[in-house]
């Protein structure tokens, strides 16, 4: 059976949307006919971006979105370009690990909580006026890991429970006028994964285009009464 969806007319911003997960959810959105405002702190010309800007319908805008006045100014931007917000997906986010909490710096607690947690938090706060207007949706990327404690990556697991948890708050703070949700993926099929853990069995890893496809029931309104969930998204992993 085949799903199609008609997003025409909408206006979806992406975090994150250089690398692997954020470009697929670009793609995703601009297939069903939506505007995308595409953000990253990483331009679509860097080696690294897996953006596709010059698409039909992807417009990119640059920015870091663990600085306040910048995603203020780019979410404003993006409003006014487009006439307005109807959905936001906060992908942006990193890894680190590998060192239990003794032996871990603190260099590395800002960098994943600025990049996995705080950019969800000022992403969101800025676009829900925007996203009221519209009856929007947020959908933000937490991770399976996120559900209990583990060895070596305890930072990372933290940042993405305070995703999950700023999702759930949000969806309680604006019931009824904005719907939020996270998805959960386990280990996420990318060029960076495959070459971190080369003697994985990456088969059983998710596809960056299924979470994509995850994303877009939850902006739809196939889902109309589902508001503070955490989907699963982990593939055969």
């Amino acid at each position: 059976m085949s799903v199609s969806f008609d997003f025409g007319d909408d206006v979806a911003l992406v975090t994150g949307a250089s690398g692997a997960l954020g470009s697929a959810v670009c793609e995703a959105f601009a297939d069903a006919g939506a505007t995308v405002a595409a953000a990253d702190v990483v331009a679509p010309d860097d080696e690294d971006a897996r953006l596709d800007a010059d698409r039909e319908r992807i417009d990119f805008y640059e920015g870091d979105f663990t600085d306040e006045a910048g995603v203020k100014e780019v979410v404003s931007e993006i409003a006014d370009d487009h006439g307005g917000l109807d959905y936001l997906a906060n992908v942006a986010g990193t890894w680190r690990g590998g060192t239990p909490v003794a032996e871990t710096d603190a260099e590395t607690f800002d960098l994943l909580f600025d990049v996995n947690l705080k950019t969800a938090f000022l992403a969101s706060k800025h676009a829900l006026p925007h996203l009221r207007e519209a009856d929007g949706s947020i959908v933000s990327v937490s991770a399976r890991s996120s559900l209990e404690g583990g060895e070596g990556d305890a930072l990372y697991r933290a940042s993405k429970a305070g995703v999950r948890l700023l999702t759930e708050s949000i969806a309680e703070e604006e019931k009824g006028e904005v719907r939020a949700n996270a998805v959960m993926p386990s280990v996420i099929d990318t060029p960076a994964n495959r070459e971190t853990m080369p003697d994985a069995d990456h088969e059983k890893w998710v596809q960056p285009a299924d979470i994509a496809a995850t994303v877009l029931v939850l902006c739809s309104d196939a889902t109309p009464v589902t508001s503070g969930a955490a989907v699963p998204v982990y593939g055969e992993a």
